[in-house]
């Protein structure tokens, strides 16, 4: 006898209410730092334009991009909160890890860009007006600061979040670069520093870059989240809930880098009541940070060993329609 959980039928709302507030204000939050960032970009582009610094410009690219990222952070969220529908059972929350994911790519061209520029102009120097390179510089540092303290507030369990912040703090450094390369450049001259700190912020970005491209990734291919252990989760749920035997065909994973997910065997033994040792079995793992869990209980052998074998790729998430549900 085997008992399932339907993920279409039911959705994932355990921690909708949470999730809810943090999407909204998230949502708002993104928003505004688009709506800073596009303003400036333009004070940004005419100021590089006129003084002729890289280092203006290769922040200018950096806000342009931000622009479209920190738009699509936006509307990741503002699809997020869409509830589910017959074809998109989970709804539209991941759309936030592949926008997160897409950021992370959109930072390397832009880190490359910017290196292949600074080489460019390293072999072919060109003037730069330290004194008008200063000042838009300085504005667009304090315009930055603003865009982050505005993102850090918000939820840095999301990556769709964490990949705008990140963006924002590649946006920062390259303001505080062409400060410092025009101070220098009004001090002594020397213009290679322009392109020279244009290349260490490109650097600093594309590893910070790679960080969130892999975290992503990882979700994505549904892998288990780094905080937890899945092997260690079935050996708690054998040793805790009476009736357990055995745990396997257990998968983890993450839908969006916050909302954890679950599905298992539990092969009881015999008379033990299964709706009592599914319940017992939620609650392990709700204290693990598994708020939604698909759990099917078995009496005797696993239901998937019918063709000889118990392979763990073997095991669909949907499981047949006819059977009975516990949640």
């Amino acid at each position: 006898m085997a008992h399932t959980h339907d993920h279409a039928s039911q959705g994932h709302d355990h921690s909708h209410g949470a999730g809810h507030v943090h999407g909204s204000t998230d949502k708002k939050r993104v928003l505004i730092a688009a709506c800073l960032t596009a303003g400036f970009m333009v004070v940004e582009v005419l100021g590089g334009l006129f003084t002729g610094s890289l280092a203006l410009l290769a922040d200018a690219g950096h806000m342009l991009a931000d622009c479209i990222a920190l738009g699509l952070a936006w509307y990741a969220f503002h699809l997020a909160g869409r509830p589910a529908t017959v074809r998109l059972t989970y709804g539209f929350g991941r759309v936030k890890t592949l926008v997160a994911y897409t950021n992370g790519i959109a930072i390397f061209v832009i880190a490359l860009w910017i290196i292949y520029e600074a080489w460019e102009r390293l072999l072919t120097p060109a003037p730069v007006l330290g004194g008008p390179m200063l000042i838009v510089a300085i504005a667009g540092l304090l315009v930055n600061i603003g865009c982050f303290f505005v993102l850090h507030g918000g939820d840095r369990d999301s990556l769709n979040m964490r990949g705008a912040i990140l963006h924002v703090l590649g946006d920062l450094l390259g303001s505080a670069a062409a400060i410092v390369a025009a101070l220098i450049i009004l001090a002594t001259g020397w213009t290679p520093i322009d392109p020279i700190l244009s290349v260490l912020v490109s650097l600093l970005i594309l590893s910070t870059a790679w960080s969130l491209m892999r975290e992503a990734a990882h979700v994505l291919l549904e892998g288990v989240p780094a905080s937890l252990d899945r092997d260690l989760i079935a050996r708690d749920i054998e040793g805790t809930v009476n009736g357990v035997r055995e745990v396997h065909h257990m998968h983890v994973w993450s839908l969006d880098g916050s909302s954890n997910m679950a599905t298992l065997h539990a092969c009881l033994n015999d008379g033990v009541d299964a709706h009592r040792a599914v319940s017992a079995i939620k609650q392990r793992l709700a204290a693990h940070g598994i708020a939604h869990a698909t759990v099917e209980s078995e009496y005797g052998h696993c239901a998937d060993r019918h063709d000889g074998h118990d392979g763990e790729h073997d095991h669909a998430h949907d499981a047949a329609p006819h059977h009975r549900h516990y949640h």
